[in-house]
């Protein structure tokens, strides 16, 4: 039902009524439009909206559908996160998010250099994936300091990884416009499509996991999704990449 192609078609509004019904899948199905709209912070109209993106005419249809596929769900171990995490891998167990990737693959195995780009937790990510290419032959390389020297050499031949949970960071925004500004491929992993640095992005790859603010200023918002992504785009890299002779 929660498709990628269905999730990624969602903008931030429609996206507040998915995470509101992902975390309260008992509840969502006893209420009316009414009240979804007024616990989600949204109007009728976002619902209505959202209902039609996921192929229903309207909420009542809604309803029926969403409650026959949690009928037809497993029900996961009560743990943190653990539905959305399933309902994510679920969402992308298809061949157009597969082909995404593909996508990505055949991009980086073409240039001569990766580069990956994040501060924060993404910067972490980012040298674990240098070092995860890197392991597979690979050559890739790690920037966690927006405000490191670039000079013209990085950008040939290369492409540009730039993770980052909100797509919005001032710094990685700045960056990423170097990066754009010399010509040098760019793909994104971002929490949505519609931020900034995916709009800027040669190709976004987005994973739509509801934000988790920590005293409302540390982001926590899981990463499981952006490691099997780089993982997955990882293992298709030795059928792409031609020996050397």
């Amino acid at each position: 039902m929660f498709t990628y192609k269905a999730i990624a078609s969602l903008n931030e509004l429609e996206l507040m009524v998915y995470n509101y019904i992902i975390k309260n899948t008992d509840k969502v199905m006893y209420m009316t439009i009414r009240e979804l709209a007024d616990v989600a912070g949204v109007s009728t109209t976002t619902i209505l909206r959202f209902c039609k993106k996921m192929q229903c005419d309207g909420y009542s249809e809604f309803r029926i559908r969403f409650k026959l596929y949690l009928e037809h769900e497993e029900k996961p171990p009560v743990s943190f996160g653990v539905s959305e995490i399933i309902s994510y891998f679920k969402s992308i167990n298809n061949s157009e998010f597969d082909e995404l990737l593909e996508q990505a693959a055949v991009e980086i195995a073409a240039t001569s250099r990766v580069i990956f780009v994040g501060v924060g937790t993404s910067g972490a990510l980012g040298k674990y994936s240098a070092r995860f290419f890197s392991n597979i032959g690979k050559f890739s390389t790690y920037i966690d300091d927006p405000y490191y020297p670039i000079n013209s050499d990085m950008y040939q031949d290369a492409v540009a990884i730039i993770l980052s949970v909100s797509g919005e960071t001032e710094e990685i925004i700045r960056i990423a416009s170097q990066f754009r500004l010399h010509k040098c491929k760019l793909i994104s992993l971002t929490n949505s499509e519609s931020s900034t640095l995916a709009r800027m992005a040669d190709l976004n790859i987005s994973y739509h996991m509801a934000p988790s603010l920590l005293e409302g200023q540390y982001n926590i918002t899981t990463q499981i999704p952006v490691i099997y992504i780089i993982e997955t785009i990882g293992k298709k890299l030795p059928l792409l990449i031609k020996p050397k002779h």
